[in-house]
This record gives C-alpha cells, structure tokens and sequence, in this order.
C-alpha cells in the first residue's frame, strides 16, 4: 500500500491513490507509482487537506467507548502527516503507520520525532491485503483512500474487520466530491467552458481501468456500508467533510494545482481535444497571466467522505 494523499492524478472519486506494489498496465499505460519519488507532493498534498482529516478523527473519536484507543492502525499511511495527527487525536493510543515503501515511513518516523511524538508512533512496512494479519489488534483503523487500490475490496474489509477489537471502529475514506480549482467558464480566448468538468470524465475512465488491472481484482457496487456490513461489522455513520479555500488560493495551493494539471497532461487526458490541450499549457505556464500561478480566481473546493462501521 502506499499513501494518503493524492495520487499520480485526482480521480473521480476525489482519491488519494495507494500502490500494492505490483506494476499493472492498461495498453501503454503503466499504473505503477514510484511513491518515493513522489513523496515531496504528497507530503504538501496531505498538509493542505489537514483540516478535513482533523475533522473526521475527531468524529471518529466520538464513536468510541469511553475507553477510548489504545492502538490506532493507519492503513497507507504515506508521509505520515495522518498517522501523526491521529496520535495527536487519540493521546493515549499507539498509532502504526503501516506502508509498502520505506522513504514515506521514514518521513514519517521523522516527522513524529521532531513533533514529540517518536514514543507513539511507529512504522511497519508491509505490503497488503498479504499482510493483513501481521498487523495486530487494533481499536481504530483508518484506510484514507487505500481500499480502492486493492483488487478484492470486500476480502480487504473482512480482512481489517479481523484486525479490529470489540468495540472498535473502522474509518473508510472513500469518494466524495471531486476538488474543483477554476470557474466553470474561464474567459475569453480560453476555451470552451467546462474544462474541469471533461477531466473529471476522463479521469473516472483512467480510474476504472486502473481498477481493472489490479490483481484479483473484483467488481463491487461502492455501496460501503454495505460492504461493510457484509465483512462483518455494523455501520456507525457516514459523514462527508468539505475542504473549502477560496479565491485567490494561496501560493501553496496553487503549487499543488500545477503538479496536478501537468500530471493530466504527462496522462494525455486532454488528448483528443486541441482546445483543452492548448489551454492546459497556458493554465501550467508560469509567465501567462491566465495561468494557475497568476489568475485571481483559482480556489480550492472538494469533499471528503468518510463511512464508519463498529466491530460488536
């Protein structure tokens, strides 16, 4: 598994992507990430959507017994900017960062070092759904946008359902509201409007195929709590959280943005339209003024959903 925080491009379902280790192609595609390359922008992806992942730990925290937790797994854990604000969230509790690739564990063991946090968080470094029961009790699990990488979704729940104690929760982070950046209709001379409207449909494509490739990979209605009732466990709630940065996006927001529109061109996801291609090379050149790091009016606006299930 690998990380939290948005993938190679942002898909329909808004997803952090999370490899499984194995390289998978669709034609000349290739959907194998090298996460450690990656790890810079994922670390900045994740500090911006910290707020919603506040949110929704402290939700969760709620649905506890009055014991609380004493272990937390945090499944695809990535530069661990969650793990370490899950140890901030649940004080008394252990929280086990638990990754395939061992640069974002170290970011993450350093990060917990230098916030205080090194007695409490730790790291495994395991390859799933294999490893499922290497993993120990645990009286939280959270999986940010990892299940969806893995080719048999429901056997992965049955699987953290196994890992999970009496009492204990499971907090599945998946779909929402794909992140908006941009006016519908971005002016004069800009093509025609809806440009983030056509990626979004194109990216649900490039998304079904990467789902498609993955090993063992089964077809499920994404009715999650569904699902999680069928692996064993009782729903608990189902929250969505918005992210919600307005016009003008400061400049960290709209360094990420860049990285993701060039990442939907290096995936030819305006190809077949010229206009869209045309107007994606001036949205990522730095010197337009239409550009993303010029405009006034580039913002930042998704939701995030989280669906929660109980281990009686």
């Amino acid at each position: 598994m690998s990380p939290h925080d948005d993938a190679p491009v942002h898909t329909a379902q808004a997803h952090t992507a999370h490899a499984h280790g194995q390289g998978h192609t669709h034609g000349s595609e290739s959907f194998d990430f090298d996460w450690g390359v990656l790890s810079n922008q994922l670390e900045q992806e994740a500090e911006i959507r910290r707020p919603v992942y506040r949110q929704a730990a402290e939700w969760i925290a709620g649905l506890l017994p009055p014991s609380g937790a004493r272990r937390v797994l945090d499944i695809g854990s990535g530069p661990g900017v969650v793990s370490v604000l899950l140890a901030d969230v649940f004080p008394t509790a252990e929280v086990v960062a638990v990754d395939s690739t061992p640069e974002l564990l170290e970011r993450t063991a350093a990060r917990a070092e230098l916030l205080g946090l090194g007695s409490r968080v730790s790291t495994r470094l395991a390859e799933l759904p294999d490893a499922v029961n290497t993993l120990g009790e645990a009286d939280v699990i959270w999986a940010g946008n990892s299940l969806h990488h893995l080719g048999d979704q429901l056997a992965a729940l049955e699987g953290f359902a196994g890992r999970l104690r009496p009492g204990g929760v499971l907090a599945l982070l998946e779909g929402g509201l794909s992140a908006r950046h941009l006016p519908r209709d971005l002016g004069t001379g800009m093509g025609r409007p809806g440009l983030e409207a056509r990626f979004e449909a194109r990216l649900a494509e490039w998304f079904g195929a990467m789902r498609s490739e993955l090993p063992g990979a089964v077809r499920e209605t994404e009715d999650w709590p569904a699902l999680l009732t069928a692996a064993g466990l009782e729903p608990s709630g189902t929250r969505s959280f918005l992210l919600d940065i307005p016009a003008p996006a400061p400049p960290l927001v709209r360094e990420q943005l860049v990285r993701t529109f060039a990442r939907l061109r290096d995936k030819n996801l305006a190809e077949g339209s010229a206009d869209d291609g045309e107007i994606l090379d001036r949205l990522l050149d730095p010197e337009d003024p239409r550009g993303l790091l010029k405009r006034p009016d580039v913002f930042l606006l998704e939701a995030r959903t989280v669906h929660t299930a109980r281990k009686i």
